[in-house]
């Protein structure tokens, strides 16, 4: 049953797969115009479980309310940190998400005490567009971090950084050509990070 969580910008709903003894909690968003259950938010997900990770999806209020275009980022971001203070309460946090819910994710990995980000799908440019970097969101983010990114991805590919591993996978935006090596590369980073 999902969790419902109000936020300053409408309800979020959260669907919470919990562990017996936790070694902590993963915390996933979805992208601009899709749900939590992408194919690589799925692969993640089995992973951090796998891992002894409780796990919530959140569907942003945008999203709940059925509307299509995403919210403003503020909004999504306001929303995003009203959902982690509410869950997973005294548990390591590690945030993260596909495309626009990792751009959340980094944005606001300092005000919800994340100790790692995990980014699907990083949108570092808009299509055909690379001088509009959105860089300085992966950038400012003083956690290790992982960004899991198609080597065809339209969106671009961001450099290895302080703090950062990149690892690329076949495929493009999507993820979806080659999700084992996505779990793959969640599993690692998830291992080395508790360990």
């Amino acid at each position: 049953m999902p969790v419902e969580i109000e936020t300053p910008h409408g309800l979020a709903r959260v669907h919470v797969q919990e562990v017996p003894d936790p070694a902590g909690a993963v915390l996933l968003g979805h992208g601009a115009g899709g749900g939590v259950s992408a194919p690589d938010l799925m692969a993640a997900t089995r992973v951090a479980l796998e891992e002894g990770f409780s796990v919530g999806l959140v569907e942003q209020p945008y999203a709940v309310a059925g509307r299509r275009s995403a919210a403003p980022a503020k909004q999504l971001d306001a929303a995003w940190t009203t959902v982690a203070s509410q869950l997973f309460d005294g548990l390591p946090l590690i945030a993260g998400g596909r495309s626009s819910g990792a751009r959340v994710a980094c944005r606001t990995a300092e005000a919800t005490g994340a100790v790692g980000v995990l980014c699907l799908a990083f949108p570092v440019h808009p299509p055909g567009k690379p001088e509009k970097t959105r860089l300085d969101e992966l950038d400012a983010v003083t956690v290790p971090t992982l960004v899991v990114q198609g080597e065809r991805d339209p969106f671009g590919m961001p450099p290895p950084g302080r703090n950062r591993t990149v690892v690329r996978v076949a495929g493009d935006h999507g993820l979806k050509s080659d999700l084992e090596a996505v779990a793959a590369a969640a599993r690692d980073w998830l291992d080395a990070l508790i360990r």
